[in-house]
């Protein structure tokens, strides 16, 4: 059923356009060769993948700090897996892992097809929790840029989603109001509820295989979007 009124679409970035597991497994795989880490890499990326995902909830929560996330996550993974590495190789790997994430730019399939799609009749933005340094220049380098007319992160709104305060200062920023606004993201709590909570609309981008309310919209393609708007 096509949703009525919509006048600004909000997307998050990673995960839901920009396919962030494809792209830090081959950065992974770049900085541990620089490092001449020889780790079998499929065992570090299934701990790896998990212990992120909490971390980043930590982040999200404001329990954490940037430079805790970025040490720790590592820090952990090689402990879980009892493979030694050093502290200062530890730091740099973290470095590393910022410095050359952003050179890899796969994009889930679909994705410039539907943002050509949608920019022809929605006027389109991006809300994200990642870092400041690097979603510009993700955008950039997977040349998606131009379709966005604002981009809201975490870095410049003070919090983080699902903080009401971040979708407001997006709000704001896109001189657009909630009630004609839609957020797609693939985080039930941080997109979906958090949009939902400040009065958007919203759509799961569910590639994780989530359980939602059946209330919640969802999609398995991001070209599945079309049959809402």
């Amino acid at each position: 059923m096509k949703i009525k009124n919509i006048k600004h679409v909000f997307f998050d970035l990673d995960h839901t356009l920009w396919d962030f597991d494809k792209n830090s497994a081959l950065t992974f795989d770049k900085i541990f060769n620089l490092h001449q880490i020889d780790i079998d890499r499929k065992q570090f990326l299934s701990v790896y993948e998990p212990i992120n995902l909490d971390y980043w909830k930590l982040y999200r929560d404001e329990k954490i700090d940037k430079p805790s996330l970025r040490y720790s996550r590592l820090k952990d993974t090689f402990d879980a897996i009892r493979f030694e590495v050093s502290d200062d190789t530890i730091h740099q790997l973290s470095e590393d892992y910022i410095t050359y994430l952003t050179t890899f730019n796969h994009l889930f399939e679909g994705t410039v097809d539907i943002l050509e799609h949608l920019s022809q009749r929605y006027q389109l933005h991006i809300i994200t929790n990642g870092f400041d340094e690097a979603q510009q220049r993700k955008m950039d380098n997977a040349k998606i840029s131009q379709y966005f007319k604002t981009v809201t992160n975490s870095e410049i709104a003070g919090v983080k989603k699902p903080n009401p305060v971040i979708f407001n200062y997006a709000l704001n920023v896109a001189n657009a109001k909630s009630h004609e606004s839609i957020m797609i993201g693939d985080s039930l709590e941080a997109d979906i509820l958090g949009a939902l909570d400040v009065g958007f609309d919203a759509i799961l981008f569910n590639y994780h295989s989530h359980k939602p309310d059946a209330h919640i919209k969802q999609i398995k393609s991001l070209l599945d979007i079309k049959l809402y708007l």
